[in-house]
């Protein structure tokens, strides 16, 4: 079992090799096809978030290292303990990642990904940066055929944040477009999933022009920069008034001040991301204008095989992909640290 290893927080992943674990129980063991690079891995491998003011989120604890990142796997069953039933060996399957510990209150509602004593690969335990992952039981396994693995491994993560942060935004009566704010790996799954979902084509709002360009590709119905004095006059001048849907893929002051600027009375902005920062808004504004800000931590189990569904029955395009050799997984996080990936780095085993 090869592994691309974080030895030392702070420092380059490494490769180590160990003996494959033989699944016991209802244990699989999934030889790894491929495994996608999410921003929060770049945080695992620093050891903490920001919460700015000069304050960190120290995430370096129970985690025994070497320690291998990568939680948007998709992979072949290997091999099955006794009583894994239904894990077919040859089975090609997509990994649902944030597995909980089965019996707190969340995990008996079917939320596993809010578990606070959890076993989320790549987070908790070793996860997909490797040739093969060890998950703990197969109903966490989905068929994903006939989608690309390159395209069902994301769509464990960065797929699931932004359909259940879109999800949000599907009760009510659709009256105008959601606004994207931040289109990395999860803002352009947000774009091609919200193409699904509603009738409108979304907005989308990012500070690179080469990711706006991309999502105008993609059929977003028009790409802002935050950065600019202007953009918060165009999208009230386009929307009549601003937005009642809007998902903030960034998570940073900047980008959420943007987002709840351009909320219309009654409207809602869904956070996902977790770049960090403070962020501040007069208390009044809650009763004047009647907004919801709401967070979101990955989704459910359940919620990922809906996203497989959808994306089979809508034909869901998968976003901008650059396949690259595990061996090549360091490099791929500093790409992704420096802005330099569109849409999604996928590692191949």
């Amino acid at each position: 079992m090869h592994r691309q290893s974080l030895v030392a927080y702070g420092q380059p992943l490494c490769e180590t090799i160990v003996d494959c674990p033989t699944p016991q129980g209802h244990e699989v063991l999934v030889r790894i096809e491929r495994c996608g690079v999410c921003h929060s891995d770049l945080h695992l491998q620093d050891g903490y978030f920001t919460l700015g003011a000069d304050k960190r989120l120290d995430v370096t604890a129970g985690r025994t290292l070497p320690f291998t990142l990568g939680h948007e796997i998709a992979g072949v069953i290997e091999a099955a303990g006794k009583d894994a039933q239904g894990a077919d060996i040859g089975r090609r399957v997509a990994v649902y990642p944030w597995i909980g510990c089965g019996a707190c209150p969340s995990c008996r509602d079917g939320e596993e990904n809010l578990c606070s004593n959890n076993r989320h690969l790549g987070i908790s335990v070793d996860g997909g940066f490797a040739t093969h992952v060890l998950v703990p039981h197969p109903r966490y396994l989905l068929d994903y055929a006939p989608l690309a693995a390159a395209f069902a491994g994301p769509l464990m993560c960065s797929g699931l944040t932004a359909y259940a942060a879109l999800k949000r935004h599907t009760a009510r009566p659709e009256r105008g477009p959601v606004l994207l704010v931040g289109l990395g790996g999860v803002g352009m799954m947000g774009l091609a999933i919200a193409r699904a979902l509603f009738r409108a084509l979304p907005i989308v709002a990012d500070i690179d022009a080469g990711k706006r360009q991309a999502a105008l590709a993609a059929g977003a119905a028009q790409a802002y920069d935050p950065a600019d004095p202007q953009a918060r006059k165009a999208i009230v001048a386009a929307t009549g008034g601003g937005v009642l849907a809007a998902c903030d893929f960034v998570g940073s002051d900047k980008s959420l001040q943007f987002a709840t600027g351009l909320l219309a009375r009654g409207g809602k902005v869904v956070v996902t991301g977790l770049l960090g920062g403070n962020f501040s808004i007069a208390a009044a504004m809650f009763g004047i204008k009647a907004i919801t800000i709401e967070g979101t931590l990955t989704g459910t189990l359940a919620e990922a095989g809906e996203l497989l569904d959808l994306a089979r029955s809508k034909n869901i395009a998968p976003i901008p992909t650059r396949e690259r050799p595990l061996a090549e997984a360091e490099a791929a996080l500093q790409d992704l640290r420096a802005g330099r990936v569109v849409g999604r780095t996928v590692l191949s085993a």
